[in-house]
């Protein structure tokens, strides 16, 4: 008797979990893993394809030049991990009118897509650990510094400090008219005055990415290997723990139409999609 209802107990509490999970990651297909020490992926829904960024060395912020950016097909076939070359520990990456912005240490490099050619860099001074890379609708650049607990906007290739006295930024999104930051585990949507409006905070294991799934619902990434489901009421859902089998999940990238989130795993060099169900 004791062991059928301790089972009963067990089925019950799995039916619990199931039913109050709302959403879900469904794996669509994980790229080869020749790519090197991938830290972040961008969708550009133009050119339908997508960017990773090799940091490619031991040293995640080493400033070897050994960085480069990939470019990869929307059904997971590397089409050249070695796009462009020349960057040092390239990190988060935003397009805009045919430029591709990438973070790279203490400077904002600049790729013309169409050319796939590096075309000027952009020194932001005081900076030491860009991390996260966003453009607004007007093409001012957002760029954390996770080193020295900052973020900067870069308009007209004019950097200036933005917000200050963090405690551990990351990854930055800029949509419509908001702003939304991640900052030591939690999620925040940045006034107009500055200050910040908590979305949700308990993500632990260095929050990496933000990206908007629908209305006020969110992805948020953990490095160490976590990806949660912020919903706009500010509960959250764990969708993924790779922490176990050692998978990180970097600065991922979305698409919104086909609700397809794309997770660059780091160490494993591979890039992994899944659609969001």
């Amino acid at each position: 008797m004791k062991k059928l209802l301790t089972t009963v107990a067990c089925i019950a509490c799995f039916l619990s979990i199931s039913f109050s999970q709302k959403h879900q990651l469904v794996k669509k297909w994980e790229t080869d893993s020749v790519l090197k020490v991938p830290e972040s992926v961008l969708y550009d829904a133009d050119n339908k394809v997508l960017y990773e960024s090799n940091i490619d060395g031991t040293d995640p912020w080493g400033a070897d030049g050994k960085g480069s950016v990939g470019k990869i097909g929307l059904d997971g076939k590397i089409i050249k991990v070695d796009w462009v070359s020349g960057l040092n520990a390239p990190k988060g990456m935003g397009v805009y009118k045919g430029k591709l912005y990438v973070a790279d240490l203490g400077n904002l490099v600049v790729i013309d897509i169409k050319d796939g050619k590096i075309v000027k860099s952009i020194a932001v001074t005081g900076a030491q650990g860009l991390n996260d890379v966003t453009v607004d609708k007007k093409g001012v650049v957002y760029v954390s510094d996770s080193k020295t607990k900052q973020i900067f906007r870069v308009e007209n290739e004019k950097p200036e400090l933005f917000l200050d006295n963090l405690k551990g930024p990351n990854g930055v999104l800029a949509r419509g008219d908001d702003f939304y930051i991640l900052d030591n585990g939690g999620a925040y949507k940045v006034e107009k005055d500055k200050s910040l409006t908590k979305l949700a905070d308990g993500m632990d294991g260095g929050t990496d990415g933000i990206e908007n799934v629908k209305g006020n619902d969110f992805l948020v990434s953990c490095w160490a290997g976590a990806i949660w489901y912020v919903s706009a009421d500010g509960t959250k859902e764990k969708l993924y723990d790779g922490r176990g089998e050692k998978k990180n999940t970097a600065d991922i990238g979305f698409d919104p139409k086909t609700k397809t989130v794309y997770v660059p795993t780091f160490w494993r060099n591979s890039v992994v999609a899944y659609e969001v169900k």
